[in-house]
């Protein structure tokens, strides 16, 4: 039985990846300090006596008794809501974090997956954004501290690739969405369907002329895990190319959920990408992988979650 360690493993793609790991018969070991993660994402798990939960700090030394097979490093913020309001702890767990998850993977001869991010290609000038672009960041902007962790996290892993041999794969995640998305997550998806259900203003910001392309997080899961089994060390974008506008995007989530929301405009962010859309040729040709869940099909799936979680907060 393989073992495997997930850190962020009580967030939302954390939580996902444990469901398949276990499905696939791999004994799954979670270390979170839920700074950003719920232990509601993983609690339907803590009766399987394959999983364990682990409440740590991975910028700390990790120690894992007995075998391990894999490590899925996913710990960190990854919404601007969050990694604005904890910027040192963003940086922390992006270089002390992977450092340490790369040490444990190095003492168990364990291989090793770090959850990178389409964030390294910033504010893109090339489109589709290819794994051999080198982006367009800010270092000391807002958003800085996200991209430029995640920048050092994908060095850092290389360095162990190279100096030590270690086993390493690199995913660069692009938008996704699911159930478990945190109501007040801040991102796209849960913001403009807790707005509408709610029947409160939809905010986008901008004129909603900046693209995203969103994948459903089965199809993105499923892409991580055939990378991790895989042998390619360097990045693969793994997302759905299907690209379409902020103000599209809102108007299908106002029209799935049949709300009487009007759509706002507020100032755009600072830094925030007007472009983004992954060219995911190396991950058809390496994994055989492409997303296969619709967008339309994606959000039907996604809607009762949120539905569920929003009449409980309110007593409805």
């Amino acid at each position: 039985m393989p073992r495997s360690v997930i850190t962020g493993g009580a967030g939302f793609l954390g939580s996902h990846l444990a469901d398949r790991l276990l499905s696939e018969g791999h004994e799954v070991i979670v270390l979170d300090n839920l700074l950003t993660g719920d232990l509601s994402n993983i609690e339907h798990l803590f009766k399987n006596e394959k999983f364990t939960y682990v409440h740590y700090d991975v910028t700390n030394f990790m120690h894992v008794d007995g075998a391990v097979d894999f490590i899925y490093h996913f710990a960190s913020p990854a919404s601007p809501v969050d990694y604005l309001e904890y910027p040192i702890q963003t940086l922390k767990v992006g270089s002390l974090g992977t450092h340490k998850a790369l040490g444990l993977a190095k003492a168990k001869d364990a291989r090793f997956l770090i959850a990178s991010t389409s964030e390294v290609y910033g504010d893109p000038l090339v489109h589709p954004q290819q794994e051999s672009y080198w982006g367009n960041v800010n270092p000391v902007g807002p958003r800085g501290v996200y991209d430029e962790a995640k920048r050092f996290s994908e060095a850092m892993t290389m360095a162990y690739h190279r100096s030590h041999g270690v086993k390493t794969r690199i995913v660069r995640i692009f938008n996704t969405y699911g159930p478990r998305m945190r109501l007040n997550d801040g991102r796209a998806l849960p913001t403009f369907m807790t707005q509408a259900l709610r029947d409160e203003p939809i905010t986008v910001y901008g004129d909603g002329t900046q693209t995203r392309s969103f994948c459903y997080v089965s199809d993105l899961i499923d892409g991580i895990f055939r990378l991790a089994h895989s042998e390619e060390p360097y990045p693969v974008n793994v997302g759905n190319p299907y690209e379409m506008t902020i103000l599209q995007f809102a108007e299908k989530v106002k029209e799935l959920t049949g709300s009487k929301s009007e759509i706002i405009h507020k100032e755009l962010p600072e830094d925030d990408p007007k472009i983004r859309q992954p060219d995911i040729t190396r991950a058809k040709e390496i994994l055989g992988w492409e997303p296969k869940v619709s967008l339309d099909e994606g959000l039907a799936k996604t809607l009762p979650d949120f539905k569920a979680r929003l009449n409980s907060t309110t007593g409805g």
